[in-house]
């Protein structure tokens, strides 16, 4: 059996001495065997502190990672645990991240709409950076002129939007739109699962081991249904919306008045700090989208009511 001292044990797990000693003081750590005026660690230690490595790179902190080793400690069983916590945080689609080159990008991007070419240093430094912020590109440590693409699909559609003559920012502009509604889309569809399938086995800490493994089986069979309800409901939308666009251009005798382009708006930071109690910071967004969309469609309603109201009584027999 392998031991190790404290600096070993650091080496090989890649944690700093000064980490596995608070490790040990908050009791995250089992203390190692004392030999004389040695302390030694042994292979438990190092697969505890590459557990506690991982679940704090898939954004656990260390109170809730005490609870559950604890638990297992206790002989609840930590393995479906883990297994649940990879299962979430592991790809939801089956596409495989791709890598791109700058000049590759200063090609597929280069040229009009912009109104100079994208290939232009300070341009195109301009649309990486953005696509960074967005999550489009991912940087490449130690390449400069390379960059990861986590979602080729997603930069084949920029890339033809912008073949097709939509400029740059308005891309990422409408992607930053669209993606506070995707994923209040997906908060929705997380809280209706969580209230009627996910609660029975998740709704005591720590979950129990067979809880868990029951758990991770169900995100398998649920993962694949949020895309296929939202791929079903986006054609059918699309249909309606694009056959309705087409019939009023071809009715009009031309374009129909375009809409002013949204602008940002400025909230008090004590509304923004109230959402974020309410909601979580990854929600706020989403939240208050929901919020506004709402409160226009109650007061269109509302207008609509109160135009005709002797219209509300018109069926209705006896008065």
């Amino acid at each position: 059996m392998s031991e190790y001292r404290i600096e070993d044990l650091a080496h090989h797990s890649g944690a700093t001495v000064r980490t596995i000693r608070a490790y040990q003081d908050r009791g995250l750590l089992p203390k190692p065997e004392r030999r004389g005026r040695a302390n030694v660690y042994g292979p438990d230690h190092l697969t505890r502190l590459r557990q506690i490595a991982d679940l704090l790179d898939r954004g656990y902190t260390l109170a809730s990672i005490k609870e559950l080793l604890t638990a297992w400690d206790a002989g609840r069983g930590l393995g479906g645990v883990l297994g649940l916590v990879a299962e979430v945080h592991g790809p939801w689609t089956d596409e495989q991240a791709a890598r791109i080159t700058r000049a590759e990008l200063a090609e597929t991007f280069g040229g009009p709409p912009d109104g100079a070419a994208v290939a232009d240093a300070a341009v195109m430094d301009a649309a990486v950076a953005e696509a960074v912020e967005l999550g489009v590109l991912e940087r490449v440590p130690g390449r400069e002129d390379e960059f990861l693409v986590p979602s080729p699909q997603e930069l084949a559609v920029a890339a033809e939007l912008h073949a097709a003559g939509v400029p740059l920012a308005a891309i990422s502009g409408h992607l930053r739109e669209l993606r506070v509604q995707v994923e209040h889309m997906a908060a929705r569809f997380l809280e209706f699962t969580t209230e009627h399938v996910f609660d029975r086995c998740l709704g005591h800490r720590p979950p129990t081991e067979a809880d868990a493994v029951e758990a991770t089986e169900l995100v398998r069979r649920l993962r694949p249904l949020a895309r296929q309800t939202v791929d079903a409901e986006l054609a059918r939308a699309m249909r309606i919306f694009a056959t309705r666009g087409l019939r009023q251009r071809l009715t009009r005798g031309g374009p129909v008045r375009e809409e002013p382009e949204p602008r940002s708006v400025r909230l008090p930071p004590e509304t923004i700090r109230a959402v974020r109690a309410l909601v979580g910071p990854e929600h706020v967004g989403a939240f208050i989208a929901a919020a506004a969309e709402r409160e226009v469609r109650a007061r269109t309603l509302d207008a609509l009511a109160s135009r005709e109201p002797g219209r509300m009584n018109i069926d209705q027999p006896g008065i």
